[in-house]
């Protein structure tokens, strides 16, 4: 498993990065704008016979953080495949 040259190896790391801050940017979004910040406003909403906030900063997040492990997996694979990279 090695590049075949070193402008792909950048242009992998700087494609994984910007995966790797989307996604740490969305996990960020979710876990404190939604359990903290914006809690009262969700709140308003029901979800489940729970208040959307609440259900987010107990359950939501985590939630979100697994499908985001998922999201990564899928998209580190087809960016390995791109560059030739894969695992056997």
């Amino acid at each position: 498993m090695s590049f075949k040259n070193e402008n792909d190896q950048k242009a992998y790391w700087k494609e994984n990065l910007s995966i790797l801050f989307k996604l740490l940017a969305v996990w960020f979004v979710v876990s404190f704008g939604a359990g903290i910040l914006f809690v009262e406003q969700l709140n308003q909403i029901h979800f489940f016979g729970f208040k959307l906030g609440f259900w987010f900063a107990q359950q939501g997040a985590i939630y979100v953080f697994v499908a985001l492990i998922f999201i990564y997996m899928k998209l580190m694979n087809s960016l390995d495949k791109k560059y030739g990279v894969e695992e056997e």
